[in-house]
């Protein structure tokens, strides 16, 4: 009697923890509506609230990948944003001078008093990174005699309701057919040294550059030696490396080894292992390349800012071990294996670099152009702010090494999944003649209404003489 008592209070507590599940479910899944104020966001200037008596104004607002739609001119006085997001990942509205929303999921709507709106123009932007490179930036009128008009929002495809299919195919076409196109600059250029009594001198400037990141668009880049990424620096296990950084940007700063062992005093962390490197002035890292690392170098003071603006570039020591001579997953790495191409392709998706590889967006990104039979070697580093799945469309990646360290049981995978600061190196043998796309499998960092842009290149494999 006793047994059969606990089984049933066991099953009655199974049956509670469902229920909790079913119902976090359901909230989870289901369209929510907010209503937050002003003087409730982060801002740095809130709005006053309405005067008592004074009629609220209501304002619709749609997001979508890549735009801000609605009521963008409203009449002065108390303003209600409705703000729906008819996207598929978070966005919210910021108005400059007044404040920014809370973040709004995919299919959810926040409704936002910003109190009493006066004449003028504002910047309206989406503050999620990098997505007012993508296009999310408008201009909010505030002006006597305005007369809003009910919208209608689009759906999670992030279209309206009068959407030109055909313009919208058009542009898409264009868009694949112009690339690559040419742009000035070119990033990860190895970076030569000069040996000082055995030591491998190189030298980095931080300065504000111009830098195209497509056609047309050029931004003012935080660059090391004007371009991004900044140059490679490649050195062998047991070098003694010394590098001189002049800081010619207007803030101070400093550089971090990402993924590189280097002595305390070399971290790269003002104020606790080094002086601020000031405007003006210059700083000396020296470490001995003391083990095999894929790394990255960065700034770590006013990081938010300088490295989505730029401020990265790529940090070798000596060669990744590689599997030759195995079968995996059915798949023979030959033991004669030659790397016939070693691509360091940096990842970004903020600052004014935005959705980018190697500081290019499409259609400017570099091609690769290999021969069949070829065997690459790839290290995808993600110096952005959200993860990317790197996609080739034919040939499987082996993936070797995580952050650098060889991986005991490499795996073989068609995506891979790269978070912020991480790197992974992966193998790849492309046999089939073809120009194959390859590219960030969230859909809209690659694609937008105007067409194709941001982390998408191409590997173009030519037939062997």
């Amino acid at each position: 009697m006793t047994k059969t008592f606990d089984k049933f209070l066991v099953l009655l507590g199974v049956m509670g923890v469902l229920v909790v599940v079913m119902a976090i479910v359901a909230m989870a899944t289901r369209p929510t509506t907010a209503v937050v104020a002003a003087a409730d966001t982060p801002s740095t200037e809130a709005a006053a609230h309405s005067p008592a008596g004074t009629e609220q104004i209501v304002a619709h607002i749609t997001l979508t990948e890549w735009g801000i739609e609605g009521n963008l001119t409203v009449p002065p006085g108390p303003v209600t944003f409705e703000i729906h997001n008819a996207g598929t990942v978070v966005h919210n509205f910021e108005i400059d001078g007044i404040g920014v929303s809370p973040d709004i999921s995919s299919g959810d709507i926040v409704t936002w008093d910003v109190g009493e709106l006066t004449p003028g123009t504002y910047e309206v932007i989406c503050a999620v990174a990098g997505h007012k490179e993508a296009g999310m930036r408008a201009t909010l009128t505030v002006e006597e005699g305005a007369v809003l008009t009910e919208e209608t929002s689009g759906g999670h495809g992030g279209h309206g309701a009068d959407a030109d299919w055909e313009a919208m195919d058009e542009a898409m076409m264009q868009s694949i057919l112009a690339y690559p196109a040419a742009t000035e600059g070119k990033g990860n250029v190895p970076l030569d040294f000069e040996l000082v009594d055995g030591v491998k001198v190189f030298e980095l400037t931080t300065e504000i550059t111009p830098w195209e990141v497509e056609p047309g668009r050029f931004v003012d880049a935080w660059t090391y030696n004007g371009m991004v990424p900044g140059p490679m620096i490649k050195v062998d296990v047991g070098d003694q490396v010394r590098v001189i950084l002049t800081n010619k940007l207007p803030a101070g700063t400093d550089i971090h080894w990402h993924g590189i062992s280097t002595p305390f005093n070399a971290d790269g962390v003002a104020p606790l292992t080094q002086p601020l490197v000031k405007s003006g002035e210059t700083f000396v890292y020296e470490f001995e390349a003391r083990r095999q690392s894929v790394g990255m170098y960065h700034a770590h003071t006013h990081g938010q800012v300088a490295v989505p603006n730029g401020l990265f570039g790529v940090f070798i020591i000596g060669d990744v071990p590689l599997p030759a001579g195995r079968t995996i997953g059915g798949i023979e790495v030959p033991a004669d294996l030659e790397i016939a191409q070693e691509i360091p392709m940096v990842l970004n998706d903020a600052g004014v670099i935005g959705f980018s590889l190697n500081g290019k967006s499409f259609p400017a990104t570099e091609p690769y152009v290999v021969t069949e039979g070829d065997w690459l070697l790839i290290h995808y580093y993600n110096e952005g702010l959200q993860i990317h799945p790197m996609h080739q469309h034919q040939f499987p990646q082996l993936v070797v090494a995580k952050d650098g360290i060889p991986l005991d049981s490499p795996y073989w995978a068609d995506t891979v999944n790269v978070a912020p600061g991480e790197r992974y190196t992966v193998l790849m043998n492309p046999n089939e003649v073809g120009a194959w796309v390859w590219h960030c499998h969230i859909l809209n960092h690659v694609e937008r209404e105007e067409g194709m842009f941001g982390m998408v290149t191409a590997l173009i494999v030519e037939e062997a003489a």
